[in-house]
């Protein structure tokens, strides 16, 4: 790959490479690629290996990749809509049938008597061997999409795999330099590859073992980077200073004894791991997991109490508006036994002027000492001087930033509760959080009203409509989920939330429907689901935002379209949303007519335990399964095979001397790299 064009930086926006022009680039911005480095870091989701050329007599059933000369091309339309081009495909061996379907485009660009490598699934179609709709490049030294190992990208309706490898070839085609912020002892100790060889072998490998060493070197980089972030954020936190809070035994009981509800001996066991916590100097940096209905907010507020009796403030900050409300009445009810509850406060977006107001009055004059709320707790106008316990509850990406905002006007570190539904896997939290206490509830405060999980092939969808009727006349409320917003965001088949809302009011004329999805303004979102939750609309249908947070106990039926798409973790918060009253519940994962031989579907009718469930998903489909793990700092491991978990645990211990033998500032790229990754994290 010689430099033909000018030089680049890997900090360039994208139309500085030659045929990525505005439309392309704004396409490559729906994937999140906007820089050349995001376009380079951009790593494949797989690989078809198509590098072992085959002469034709040589061909059997899979992909095959061979160089052949094309002949007796035939194009033509059979019926309205459907244009086919064939052609012969002939090396000295013999001839195989080439076939296109919808590229009419073929017939005019195939040149015929050179050589072509083809590429493709041979296979039988129509009674015949052929191969259909191959992949065609002009014998060169660098063919893009067929002779190699080929990656194989996440694209959307904007893009094609094809565009994707052809703009990264064009980057190749610049000069630019790419920067190894790894110490150059670590790369010689480790005998790694040079970042510059990783990221090229990643696109354009020659061999598996090009392509191993890559993804090696890629892997280490991210384990080496986020174990120094936590190492740093551990030292960071032993020189900060927190409020001292006493615990105050008798007022715990007296709050415990007022409960409608007996807490769990691991309620118990955390609420003294916290108050444990609580008595240092030093910041405490907890996360609490707990699977649905498992009483997180409880052992948040048993929390809260000792700091607010001590005249300090706490910040519960919630995802959404509706959440919290909800954990506002909650816990207004549940200090009310305690004459504590006029020392609660609600701050949240929709709130008139005159209301916010009010409130970050009371606030500064410390009359509120209990603040719940959604970012308007981030607004500049908002004192908490007296702040010494901030409780974030899950979902909600709340980094270092955030965290330096909320207690610019206190004088000391307040200490933090993270509260999260999503189970991470133990292999993965001990690895990764070690700057964290991890913290589980493993029981239910009282016993769960019955889930009925029904695995249901989309032929059979009557069976759910059946249900929904009789469950929506019985006085209760549905659910309806969907993985798209609107159908052309991708080009499966998946269902998406206007069509199933449009075929549910033809369904159910005489149901009330809501439509919900993550384009519509906050006011709107509020809007349906405090309809919802006040039981003016029947049914709702939704894209999963709905999965955390929206309480409605009435709601007695979840039917999820396309559930395969979903990882366990995400499935299990959404059966998650039902099942909150007193009256028998069902979930419908609904799919194809292969779905009930879904190892994953099975395990979700089988098991009810959000963290069995998530060791499960680890094992079947990698880290990208668990939703929200974005917002636990996980995001940025794209090249980690978490099931190499010695791996992992041997570069954690390399970091770790790292970090003990030198100082990072002596390492300003590799400094640079830690503190970007430290201030988007959220468990920090």
């Amino acid at each position: 790959m010689t430099s033909e064009i000018r030089p680049i930086n890997l900090d360039d926006d994208l139309t500085y490479i030659k045929g990525i022009g505005p439309t392309l680039s704004q396409a490559f911005k729906t994937l999140g690629i906007e820089t050349v480095r995001d376009l380079i870091y951009f790593a494949p989701r797989r690989y078809d290996d198509y590098s072992n050329l085959l002469k034709v007599k040589e061909f059997k059933p899979g992909l095959i990749s061979a160089k052949l000369t094309i002949n007796n091309i035939n194009a033509k339309y059979v019926r309205r809509g459907l244009h086919i081009t064939e052609a012969l495909g002939s090396d000295e061996s013999g001839s195989v049938k080439l076939v296109w379907f919808n590229q009419p485009y073929r017939a005019k660009n195939i040149k015929t008597n050179i050589s072509y490598y083809v590429s493709g699934k041979f296979g039988l179609s129509s009674g015949r061997m052929l191969i259909v709709n191959p992949a065609l490049e002009v014998e060169s030294d660098f063919p893009i999409n067929t002779n190699g190992i080929l990656p194989i990208y996440k694209t959307n309706k904007n893009l094609t795999v094809n565009q994707i490898r052809k703009s990264i070839r064009a980057v190749y085609g610049h000069n630019f330099k790419v920067d190894d912020y790894m110490p150059s002892v670590i790369i010689k100790e480790e005998k790694l590859i040079s970042l510059a060889d990783a990221l090229k072998n990643l696109h354009f490998p020659k061999s598996t073992l090009d392509l191993t060493n890559a993804r090696l070197r890629l892997s280490f980089d991210e384990i080496f980077a986020l174990s120094l972030v936590s190492f740093k954020n551990r030292e960071i936190l032993k020189k900060e200073h927190a409020n001292v809070v006493d615990i105050d035994v008798e007022l715990a009981k007296k709050f415990i004894k007022k409960l409608p509800f007996d807490l769990t001996d691991s309620q118990r066991a955390v609420i003294w791991q916290i108050y444990l916590d609580l008595a240092k100097e030093s910041p405490m940096n907890r996360l609490l997991e707990g699977d649905v209905g498992s009483g997180k907010t409880v052992v948040a507020l048993m929390s809260a109490l000792m700091v607010m009796n001590k005249g300090w403030q706490v910040a519960f900050l919630a995802p959404t508006e509706v959440l919290a409300k909800q954990h506002a009445n909650t816990i207004f009810k549940l200090l009310k036994g305690l004459g504590l509850e006029k020392q609660v406060g609600l701050l949240v977006g929709s709130m008139s002027a005159s209301q916010k107001k009010m409130v970050k009055e009371k606030l500064a004059k410390k009359e509120i000492l209990l603040i719940v709320g959604t970012h308007a707790l981030l607004e500049s106008d908002v004192s908490l001087s007296r702040l010494a316990l901030l409780i974030v509850d899950e979902q909600h990406r709340f980094g270092v930033n955030q965290r330096k905002v909320l207690q610019r006007n206190a004088k000391t570190t307040p200490h933090l509760l993270t509260l999260s539904a999503t189970p991470i896997p133990r292999s993965l939290a001990l690895t990764f959080f070690g700057e964290l206490s991890i913290s589980r509830l493993s029981e239910k405060p009282f016993k769960s009203t019955e889930i009925t999980t029904e695995i249901v092939a989309e032929s059979n969808i009557n069976h759910v409509y059946d249900v929904i009727e009789k469950q929506i006349k019985d006085g209760h409320q549905v659910f309806v989920v969907c993985p798209l917003i609107i159908q052309n965001e991708s080009k499966s088949r998946r269902k998406d939330v206007y069509s199933v809302y449009d075929e549910l009011k033809e369904v159910f004329p005489r149901f009330k429907l809501g439509l919900l999805h993550g384009k519509l303004s906050a006011d709107e979102k509020d809007k349906v689901l405090s309809d919802f939750v006040s039981k003016k609309l029947d049914l709702i249908v939704s894209t999963t935002v709905i999965e955390v947070g929206v309480d409605v106990p009435n709601a007695t039926v979840m039917a999820i379209f396309d559930s395969e798409s979903f990882g366990l973790a995400q499935l299990h918060q959404l059966r998650g949303r039902v099942g909150r009253g007193e009256s028998s519940s069902y979930c419908f994962l609904i799919g194809d007519e292969d779905i009930s031989k879904n190892e994953r579907m099975n395990s979700l009718v089988k098991l009810t335990n959000g963290f069995e469930l998530a060791e499960v998903d680890l094992k079947i489909r990698g880290p990208g399964a668990f939703y929200g793990l974005s917002q636990h700092g996980l995001s940025d491991l794209r090249f980690t095979e978490f099931s190499n978990l010695d791996y992992i645990k041997r570069v954690k211990k390399i970091a770790q001397q790292f970090f003990k033998t030198f100082h990072l500032s002596d390492f300003k790229q590799l400094d640079d790299k830690v503190s970007e990754l430290a201030s988007i994290r959220t468990l920090d």
